[in-house]
């Protein structure tokens, strides 16, 4: 007997059509459908060398620049959002475009330095 005899004959074909889409999305996505091989993993920015340990101090490096990357991004939001601020006040009548400029300027002067420290720090290692 049909297990599907008490629905109606589209809720059926629905049903049907649920059920053989969802064998077949278990077909494609089982694990002896896939032929692909893991990626293979990247070089540091140095290079690999001969040993384990310059490998890891490679790697090493490529993670204090990424760090620094984002210590100067961080430097740049927060120089910009003292900026916006400081134009917000500008637009309200509490300071004037002379502190508006003083304080952008101010703000890339840190992070001319900030960018420059943290590349001196990067090529100590």
């Amino acid at each position: 007997m049909n297990t599907l005899s008490h629905l109606s004959s589209p809720s059926r074909h629905i049903t049907r059509l649920v059920f053989t889409l969802g064998l077949l999305a278990g077909q494609m996505l089982s694990p002896s459908r896939s032929h692909a091989g893991l990626p293979q993993m990247e070089a540091p920015s140095r290079g690999d060398s001969n040993g384990i340990i310059q490998t890891l101090q490679n790697y090493g490096y490529d993670i204090v620049a990424l760090v620094a990357l984002a210590i100067s991004a961080a430097a740049f939001c927060g120089v910009a959002y003292h900026a916006y601020s400081c134009y917000s006040e500008v637009q309200t009548g509490k300071k004037t475009w002379g502190q508006f400029g003083l304080t952008c300027g101010v703000g890339a002067l840190l992070l001319v330095i900030v960018i420059w420290l943290l590349t001196k720090g990067t090529g100590v290692l």
